[in-house]
């Protein structure tokens, strides 16, 4: 374990704290940060990505299926929990985002790039994950939070507005299809993607550095053990009964332990439904993951 935290944890929390830093000292527009990474890098790199790995249907159905699985199974346990303990309407919706968007982008990415050393058959599972929480955030997200204030059009309108969406529809659409994407846009492709990793970690370094803890603490821990601990447990529980073995099962059970996606804490601050709660969760699961992460990849390793 103290071989993947030295390989695999500390260069991605070195690359955070760089973001820390720089935030700090000059002081970035995290607003214009997160859409450079939502509407032009991620997107970019999905479609490459998916274009130029060597994946089956079969790959994409099997990951969409044990997606989906995951987070229905994780939605009645956050409401469960919810009602369990009396959370107020605008609570809920914040605590079950934070347990159902794990950061499989700015964190998940790297952590794959490290663990994997690079291979693109992994690689293009993380960014099958990466596409649906996107495509889940931006949808569902939003659509929960609004429906604390009763507007409900808006919110699924805007899910036809993230280019993740197409990024994806394109990348395996040509993949599948054998089409041959020009030369004069694979470039600029390779550059979008190439720079993935360092921005990620760079965003994800600024936006924990404005965050802090001050409130309904209590929230907070039971959210961590969710999305640190039972998150992956249930993950593993699923590999075994969906039948999935291998690279494919060890970069499904790593990308489930990923901590509460930046994203739950910037889409409340948004619609301003409790900022603060989401703020205070994403900064503890962030920090705490350096524990958790590296347990679930060695264990991944050894069962795997």
């Amino acid at each position: 374990m103290l071989g993947v935290f030295i390989e695999i944890i500390v260069p991605v929390f070195i690359l955070i704290g760089i973001g820390v830093l720089l935030h700090r000292i000059f002081q970035f527009d995290l607003y214009t940060l997160a859409k450079v990474n939502i509407y032009f890098i991620v997107p970019g790199f999905i479609f490459l990505k998916l274009y130029e790995t060597t994946f089956s249907l079969s790959l994409f159905l099997s990951v969409l299926t044990f997606f989906s699985i995951l987070i229905v199974v994780l939605y009645v346990v956050s409401k469960f929990i919810s009602r369990l303990f009396g959370y107020s309407r605008s609570v809920r919706a914040s605590f079950t985002n934070s347990i159902l968007f794990y950061n499989s982008g700015n964190y998940g990415v790297p952590v794959n790039d490290l663990v994997f050393k690079h291979d693109p058959f992994a690689m293009s599972i993380q960014v099958i994950i990466l596409t649906f929480q996107n495509i889940l955030t931006f949808s569902w997200g939003i659509f929960s939070l609004k429906t604390v204030e009763g507007s409900k059009l808006s919110a699924l309108l805007g899910y036809f507005k993230m280019p993740v969406l197409y990024a994806m529809l394109l990348g395996i659409g040509f993949n599948l299809l054998d089409v041959s994407v020009p030369e004069f846009i694979l470039t600029p492709a390779d550059y979008i993607a190439d720079s993935m990793i360092a921005i990620a970690l760079l965003t994800l370094g600024a936006q924990v550095a404005q965050l802090r803890l001050s409130k309904n603490l209590s929230v907070v821990y039971v959210s961590l053990i969710i999305r640190l601990l039972l998150g992956p447990a249930i993950a593993l529980g699923l590999i075994y009964v969906l039948g999935i073995d291998g690279v494919t099962a060890q970069a499904l059970f790593i990308s489930s332990a990923m901590p509460t996606a930046v994203n739950s804490a910037i889409i409340a601050q948004e619609y301003e439904n409790e900022p603060e709660l989401s703020a205070q969760i994403v900064l503890a699961s962030t920090v705490l993951s350096m524990i958790t992460v590296t347990a679930v990849i060695s264990f991944g390793r050894w069962l795997f």
